[in-house]
């Protein structure tokens, strides 16, 4: 009973170490997203807080992850969904924001990544 009880309260102490390293595997979805900067004060200090430096790691992760499909797709001679140029994709903070906030509801469980991706296809696309 006391090996019991002595297994219980350490995996309830390892339950928030758990749950957290689980949180930074599993991709951030658009209302996650949200729901964080929504919480972070609208200047530059932002990205001083650990939300603020997290939400620019997602992006940033989200970024990197559809510039490398694109690069893969050429790579293999296939055409890539988009054409992001070399300067930059254009992704503001605001810009950002306000395209996550006109996401309808139901599609703002989408990972941070996707819908980067989709932005993308729109933003950039490819010459025919």
């Amino acid at each position: 009973m006391i090996r019991s009880a002595l297994a219980l309260a350490l995996v309830m102490a390892l339950s928030p170490i758990a749950a957290s390293a689980l949180a930074q595997t599993r991709p951030m979805t658009v209302r996650e997203f949200l729901a964080t900067a929504n919480q972070l004060p609208q200047n530059a200090t932002a990205v001083l807080r650990p939300e603020g430096r997290r939400l620019v790691d997602e992006v940033s992760r989200a970024v990197h992850a559809v510039r490398n499909e694109q690069t893969a797709a050429v790579a293999a001679g296939r055409r890539p969904a988009y054409c992001i140029p070399a300067r930059g994709t254009g992704i503001t903070p605001e810009g950002l924001l306000a395209r996550f906030k006109a996401l309808p509801a139901r599609r703002q469980d989408i990972s941070v990544t996707q819908a980067i991706r989709e932005w993308m296809v729109e933003r950039h696309p490819c010459p025919a």
